[in-house]
């Protein structure tokens, strides 16, 4: 079964179905500071597309721009269907309770009745049924990023934008989002763009992994194993992973080999940084 798809350009279409978003010569800078550089990128849908690149390579402008959050960009960016947006910071509104943090996302939407109705399915799909009365300070930081979850998905994106929303989260909290998102994602048939550091949650997670650098698109893997068959031990995954961390500038360290018996999911990441000027 091929695993790995290297592509230089990042554009590698999936089997099946149209385009979700198309980014065509996308330039971005602040000042004389290019963040972005002549970018190129399609997600198509139902895809789950991983962005990784050290910090400032250009992740979560790329995301921004993608969310229209940010002025007009020069290029061509091109989103059929409505995004969702959620951040490594839930920036939930504290004098709003859980069940009206969600609704606001509908406020130009449909009657209040109907968005409040909305919001309430949408809570009790991420589990949170129980807590739409709550305060965003008495929650814990998994529920509270569970409520942005469920505030980026009351409108029924097409596509999701994920900007590292799991990196402030402790482990075992962030398998069960790991899995919470997967679980949406079927559900849904939505295509997601995630913004990550962790080299083994883009591999746990994406169908593409896109390696930025310096504003640009790098290399690209394509995953095509099953999530079930991903663990460090297989010889795909663990290929995969030394080349992401060899692009990424990492220095690649074996990995985990065991599976946790409950989840399935891959173990801690093992990242040694590379010392700079080795031969």
């Amino acid at each position: 079964m091929a695993l790995l798809t290297p592509d230089p350009t990042g554009t590698t279409p999936r089997p099946g179905g149209e385009h979700v978003a198309r980014v065509r010569g996308h330039h971005r800078s602040f000042g004389d500071v290019h963040v972005l550089r002549d970018i190129d990128l399609d997600v198509r849908h139902g895809e789950i597309v991983a962005l990784l690149g050290r910090s400032g390579c250009g992740k979560s402008t790329l995301l921004r721009s993608l969310a229209h959050l940010d002025p007009a960009p020069a290029g061509e960016i091109e989103v059929n269907g409505r995004t969702g947006v959620a951040f490594q910071e839930p920036r939930l509104l504290n004098w709003r309770t859980v069940h009206q943090n969600v609704a606001l996302a509908l406020l130009n939407g449909p009657e209040r009745k109907q968005r409040f109705a909305l919001a309430e399915q949408t809570l009790a799909e991420v589990g949170l049924a129980e807590k739409l009365d709550a305060w965003p300070l008495q929650l814990s930081g998994g529920q509270a990023q569970r409520v942005s979850l469920a505030r980026a998905l009351v409108s029924n994106p097409s596509l999701l934008l994920l900007d590292e929303p799991f990196s402030a989260l402790d482990a075992l909290t962030r398998i069960e989002m790991h899995q919470l998102v997967i679980e949406l994602w079927r559900r849904h048939s939505m295509a997601i763009l995630l913004v990550t550091h962790d080299v083994d949650e883009a591999l746990a997670l994406a169908d593409r992994l896109v390696v930025m650098d310096g504003g640009r698109i790098g290399r690209t893997w394509e995953i095509t194993l099953p999530r079930s068959d991903r663990v460090p031990s297989q010889p795909d995954i663990a290929r995969t992973r030394a080349e992401v961390l060899v692009a990424l500038g990492v220095k690649p360290t074996p990995p985990n080999p065991r599976r946790d018996p409950v989840t399935g999911e891959l173990g801690p990441s093992n990242h040694q940084p590379a010392k700079r000027g080795a031969a």
